[in-house]
């Protein structure tokens, strides 16, 4: 019997267990659109922006390991979905996109809505087709599917001709799939897999160094097992937080510009880095020629181009990394390094994360201690700049997938869709996204995403009226000249305020009390710390409406520890003032 395009689109979908897609319509999807509408067993869910609809697929990629699906129209509904491809790519995150397309005579003649999908997307993606002819439809689509979930992950897109998914033809969607010259290589050379015991054993300050690939991988359990048979001191990439968790007493925290002072000198004074599914990318390194001064590596990766990539490698091993761990399990005794675990505990102790001062406005880091204590088993997303470090810092994770975030592009508007992906994908967790009063504006239009899909995510803006990030570091930099990061700055404002209030300022650039109110949500606004928890508790009894919790924190608050650019990862400013 024969189908259309658009039928084997749905029955593909299907058979690869999508449950949610998300999407956006437009004239050239406008026959799938019709098939999705009669198919009660996929949720298709209209977000308000395709750029928000590929950050929502990748949050429920993350929480859920599933792969995230979803599809938008061509043209500028094709070339919105960038920045989320980017996103995507640069933290491994399994994606497949079906973008429509112009009818196929009518491909390269600048017709209305055509955009080149393919050549814009290559350099973002892990793969991308344009389909040329209905019989390969089925085939592309299984392909897109392995591609984005094997190895290691990205999206896949598929650029779908309008009179493609019209055609009929007399098919099935296949079973298996297999593609010529894409063999990932997961299991491990056992004799490197030796090497790697030896090395630990013969080491006197070793540390495991932990990535996202070991979540993606699913290597949580067994990591824990190797840590509990060596006693090794740990620490992690931004993308690593949630593997262990952050309570644990071998757990010396992040690495790298915004890494924990331990971790940092751990890696600066070791002799052996195990590094575990990462990439050593400049915001964990610092200065190249100043990383890990003494140390040899391990490098244990599924991606070959990642390992040495930015440092040398004695030891390198290309696999999946749960397998690894699993094979060498048997084989890694644990090394005699009482004198080097020791002084790390005790550096531990010594050097804590700064807590916060004390001022009429609540700290960043005391609410999101507080939102720890409150939902300790929360899946928590973030914004980018200070939020993020405050919700990788001070945040204690208990458990995989329950930290999600932008870490190689670094997107701003990032939180609020994944977090609603992550609340679709997971309707029993409560979702929080820690966001900044910047970055939550990048795709607040998805506020009416949350409302009509009943869903009772809270974000918790950490609002202190700038980009603060980017304020951070004109403070410490350019001498408090805040060049286009004050976001309550007018025309009329002193030219170098330098942040000095006055009666110029006024309260609120935004007021997402009124605004979440206006697309049917909670809002509430903090201003004092001993509000926080009953906030905190009150949008947690929301079963099906988002909460904006507009907390107004000081205005300059910082992220400390913090690496200067330049220089290497032990040459850290503590606290205020330092510089």
């Amino acid at each position: 019997m024969k189908k259309s395009g658009s039928k084997l689109f749905v029955e593909a979908l299907k058979k690869e267990g999508v449950e949610v897609l998300f999407g956006y319509p437009g004239g050239s999807v406008i026959p799938i659109f019709d098939e999705l509408y009669l198919e009660p067993s996929i949720h298709l869910v209209l977000t308000r922006h395709e750029q928000a609809a590929v950050h929502a697929a990748d949050g429920y990629a993350r929480s859920t390991g599933k792969t995230g699906v979803c599809i938008v129209t061509s043209g500028p509904g094709a070339t919105n979905t960038i920045t989320g491809l980017a996103t995507a790519n640069f933290d491994s995150v399994p994606i497949v996109l079906f973008t429509g397309q112009v009818t196929r005579p009518m491909i390269g003649n600048d017709a209305f809505q055509e955009a080149d999908m393919v050549g814009i997307s290559r350099p973002v993606t892990k793969h991308n087709y344009l389909v040329n002819d209905r019989a390969h439809l089925g085939k592309i689509i299984k392909e897109a599917f392995y591609i984005a979930s094997t190895g290691r992950p990205g999206p896949v897109v598929i650029d779908l001709p309008k009179d493609v998914v019209q055609e009929s033809l007399d098919d099935e969607y296949p079973e298996t799939v297999s593609i010529r010259g894409y063999n990932p290589v997961t299991v491990g050379h056992s004799g490197q897999i030796k090497r790697v015991a030896s090395a630990i054993k013969k080491s006197k300050k070793p540390i495991f160094y932990i990535g996202g690939g070991m979540i993606i991988a699913g290597a949580s359990d067994i990591f824990r097992s190797i840590l509990e048979k060596t006693k090794i001191p740990t620490i992690s990439s931004l993308m690593g937080i949630g593997t262990i968790p952050s309570d644990h007493p071998l757990y010396l925290g992040m690495v790298g510009m915004h890494g924990t002072y331990v971790s940092n000198m751990a890696v600066t004074e070791c002799d052996l880095i195990v590094g575990l599914g990462t990439r050593f990318d400049d915001r964990v390194t610092g200065k190249l020629s100043e990383f890990a001064p003494h140390a040899e590596i391990i490098h244990i990766d599924i991606d070959p181009g990642a390992i040495a990539r930015n440092v040398p490698v004695k030891i390198p091993i290309v696999g999946d990394v749960k397998q690894i761990l699993e094979e060498l399990y048997p084989l890694v005794e644990a090394p005699e390094i009482n004198e080097w675990r020791t002084k790390i505990v005790k550096m531990k102790k010594e050097y804590p994360l700064p807590p916060g001062e004390e001022t009429e406005n609540p700290a960043p880091q005391q609410i999101v201690k507080v939102i720890s204590d409150v939902f300790p088993d929360a899946i928590i997303t973030t914004e980018v700049g200070q939020n993020q470090m405050f919700g990788a810092l001070y945040y204690n994770y208990t458990k995989p997938r329950s930290f999600i975030t932008s870490g190689g592009l670094g997107t701003m508007g990032y939180g609020f869709p994944a977090a609603i992906g992550a609340q679709l994908g997971n309707p029993d967790k409560k979702v929080i996204d820690i966001a900044g009063d910047g970055s939550i504006q990048m795709n607040i239009q998805e506020l009416a995403t949350a409302v009509q899909e009943g869903l009772p995510v809270i974000v918790a803006i950490l609002n202190n009226g700038y980009l603060g990030m980017v304020r951070q570091w004109q403070q410490i930099f350019k001498d408090s000249r805040y060049a286009a990061t004050c976001l309550m700055r007018k025309p009329s404002c002193p030219l170098q305020c330098k942040g000095k209030s006055g009666e110029w300022c006024h309260l609120y650039t935004v007021d997402f009390v009124k605004l979440a109110e206006a697309y049917g949500a909670i809002g509430m606004r903090i201003e004092k710390l001993k509000d926080v928890e009953p906030a905190l508790k009150e949008a947690g009894k929301s079963k099906n409406v988002p909460v904006f919790i507009d907390f107004i924190i000081q205005r300059e608050s910082n992220v400390f520890p913090m690496v200067p650019p330049g220089v290497g990862i032990n040459k850290m400013i503590l606290k205020e003032g330092e510089w």
